[in-house]
C-alpha cells in the first residue's frame, strides 16, 4: 500500500514520516516537525531535495496529500489487492452467472403449463419462480463483483498516487517556505502596482494562502490562474473583476465561494475542481457567459436549483467525484451542452427533461453504483449523443427509446445487472444494442397502433349499434303511442279505423 520510493519518491517520503492527524494549527505537530530527522533510507531524497526537511514545506505537502492518506487507510481495511487471475476469474464467473440466468429464465418462460393448473395460477407460479431465480443470481453476482470493485478501487488509488506525486513536485519547486512567501508577497505587490494595465495573472503552484482584497481593483484583468495553492477563501472583492473571462481555482483548500461570483458577467471558463466545497452559491447561475464549468472532486451534495436557467452557453459541465444525489431540472435548460460528466456520485436518476439537451455528445454516468437503477425515456431524444458510459451502476433495463440514439458510437454497460438488452446482445457491441432496442421500440409502436385500431373499430361498431337501436326504439315508441291511444277508453273512436279493424 505504501507508494514505491523509486517511482514516487516525494510522496513516499511524506507519507512515511507524517502523522495522519498533522495539522498546521497543532503546536505539538510543529515541535515534532522541528525535531524531524531523516530516517534510514531517506538520505538520498533529502540530499537531492534538501527543503523536504523544512517544517513548513512538509506541512504544506501533508495537506496536499491528505486525500491519498485517507484512501490508503480505507484500502488497508479491505486487505490486499486481488491478483489479475482472481479478477479474471471473477469476471468470468459473473459472465457465467448471467448466461445461466438467461438460460434459466428462457426455460421458465417456455415451460408448458401443467394440466389442472389454471392460467392465472400458473402465471403467479412462474412469476414467483422467476423472482427466486433472479434473487439467487444477484446474490451470487454480488459476491463475485466485490472482487472486481475492490480491484477498481486499488486502480483509482494508483491514479491518485501519480497525481499526488506531481502536486508535491510542484509545491517543492516553489522553493523554501519562508523565501517563497517573501518572494510571493513582493510579486503580489508588483502585480498590484501594474494593475492598471494588467490583463493576466498567473500564480499557479505558489503556495499562496490568501488573496488580497486589492485584487478586486484590477478592472482590466481577463485571466487569473490561482490553481495549486493553499487558498482557503476568495475575497468578496473578486466581483469587481468585471472583465474577467477565465478563473482557475483548482487544487486549493476552498470550502465556499463568495456570492459576488455572480457579478462576473463575462466569465467564460471557471475551474474550481479539487477543493473542499460543500455547496455552490446560487449566484453562479447569473454568470451567463459561462462556456466551461468544472466543479469536480469536491464534497457537493447538490447543485443550485436555478443553475441552468441562464447558463445557456455552457458546452462542458464537469460535476464528477462529488456526492450528488440528483441533478436539478434546470440543467435541461443548458441547450448548448455538449459534454456532461457526472461519474462517481450518488445519482439516483436523471431529470425527466434530459432529452432537451439535443446538442449533448458525451455523457458519463458511470460509478454511481447502487443508486442509479434506471434512465428516463427522454434519453432517446439525445439525437447527437456519441459517447455514453453507464458502467458500474445497477441498471436493469435500458429505456425503450434507446434505439433512437442513431449517432451513438461508444457505449459502456459493464457491471450492470441488465436484463434488457440481454448479455449476449451487449457482448456484440453498441450497434447490436442499438439494433435490438430499435426493433423493440418498433414492436412497441406496432403493438400500440394495433391496439389503437382495435379500439377505433370497437368504437365504430358500438356507435352504429347505438344509433340503430336508438332509431328502432323511436319507431317502437311511436307505434306504441298510436295503439295505446286508440285502445284507450278516453280517446274518441275513429269510424273509418273501426271499419278497417
Amino acid at each position: 500500500m505504501e507508494p514505491d520510493p523509486n517511482e514516487f519518491p516525494i510522496l513516499a517520503y511524506v507519507m512515511s514520516n507524517l502523522h495522519d492527524d498533522l495539522a498546521p494549527s497543532a503546536t505539538d505537530a510543529d515541535d515534532q516537525l522541528h525535531e524531524r530527522r531523516p530516517r534510514d533510507g531517506e538520505s538520498a531524497i533529502v540530499a537531492k531535495m534538501p527543503h523536504l526537511a523544512d517544517p513548513g514545506m512538509l506541512r504544506a505537502m501533508a495537506e496536499a496529500v491528505s486525500g491519498v492518506a485517507q484512501t490508503r487507510s480505507v484500502l488497508e481495511t479491505l486487505g490486499p489487492r486481488p491478483g489479475p487471475e482472481e479478477v479474471g476469474r471473477a469476471r468470468e464467473r459473473a459472465a457465467e452467472i448471467e448466461s445461466r440466468l438467461s438460460r434459466a429464465l428462457g426455460e421458465l418462460v417456455t415451460a408448458p403449463r401443467p394440466e389442472g393448473v389454471e392460467r392465472l395460477r400458473w402465471r403467479a407460479m412462474v412469476a414467483e419462480r422467476e423472482s427466486e431465480i433472479r434473487k439467487a443470481a444477484e446474490e451470487e453476482k454480488r459476491k463475485v463483483n466485490t472482487v472486481v470493485q475492490v480491484d477498481e478501487m486499488f486502480g483509482e488509488y494508483e491514479r491518485m498516487v501519480g497525481a499526488a506525486e506531481e502536486r508535491l513536485r510542484m509545491i517543492y519547486e516553489g522553493g523554501e517556505a519562508a523565501a517563497a512567501e517573501e518572494g510571493l508577497r513582493e510579486e503580489v505587490v508588483g502585480i498590484l502596482k501594474e494593475s492598471r494595465v494588467l490583463e493576466r495573472v498567473e500564480l499557479r503552484g505558489r503556495r499562496l494562502r490568501y488573496l488580497p482584497e486589492a485584487f478586486g481593483m484590477i478592472r482590466g484583468l481577463v485571466v487569473m490562474d490561482l490553481s495549486n495553492n493553499l487558498l482557503q477563501m476568495i475575497p468578496d472583492s473578486i466581483g469587481g473583476l468585471e472583465n474577467l473571462e477565465e478563473l482557475k481555482l483548482s487544487s486549493n483548500l476552498l470550502e465556499s465561494l463568495p456570492d459576488s461570483i455572480g457579478l462576473l458577467l463575462k466569465l467564460k471558463i471557471f475551474d474550481v475542481s479539487a477543493n473542499k466545497l460543500t455547496e455552490l452559491p446560487g449566484s453562479i447561475g447569473r454568470c451567463k457567459s459561462l462556456i466551461e464549468l468544472d466543479v469536480s472532486f469536491n464534497n457537493l451534495k447538490c447543485l443550485p436549483a436555478n443553475i441552468g436557467d441562464n447558463l445557456v452557453h455552457v458546452t462542458k459541465l464537469s460535476v464528477q467525484l462529488n456526492k450528488l444525489r440528483s441533478l436539478p431540472a434546470s440543467i435541461c435548460e443548458m441547450r448548448s451542452l455538449r459534454a456532461l460528466d457526472a461519474h462517481f456520485n450518488e445519482l439516483r436518476g436523471l431529470p425527466l427533461a434530459i432529452g432537451q439537451l439535443h446538442h449533448l455528445e458525451t455523457l458519463n454516468l458511470s460509478s454511481n453504483f447502487t443508486d442509479l437503477t434506471e434512465l428516463p425515456d427522454s434519453i432517446g431524444d439525445l439525437f447527437n449523443l456519441k459517447d455514453l458510459d453507464l458502467s458500474n451502476n445497477q441498471i436493469l433495463t435500458l429505456p425503450d427509446t434507446f434505439g433512437r440514439l442513431h449517432n451513438l458510437r461508444k457505449l459502456n454497460l459493464d457491471q450492470n445487472p441488465l436484463e434488457v438488452p440481454p448479455q449476449d446482445v451487449i457482448s456484440k457491441g453498441v450497434e447490436a444494442v442499438k439494433t435490438f432496442m430499435g426493433k423493440r421500440w418498433l414492436d412497441i409502436l406496432a403493438e400500440e397502433e394495433r391496439r389503437s385500431m382495435v379500439e377505433m373499430q370497437e368504437q365504430t361498431q358500438t356507435g352504429w349499434l347505438t344509433r340503430s337501436t336508438s332509431w328502432l326504439n323511436q319507431v317502437a315508441a311511436g307505434v306504441s303511442e298510436s295503439v295505446s291511444g286508440y285502445l284507450s277508453p278516453r280517446s274518441p273512436r275513429d269510424t273509418y279505423l273501426d271499419q278497417q279493424l
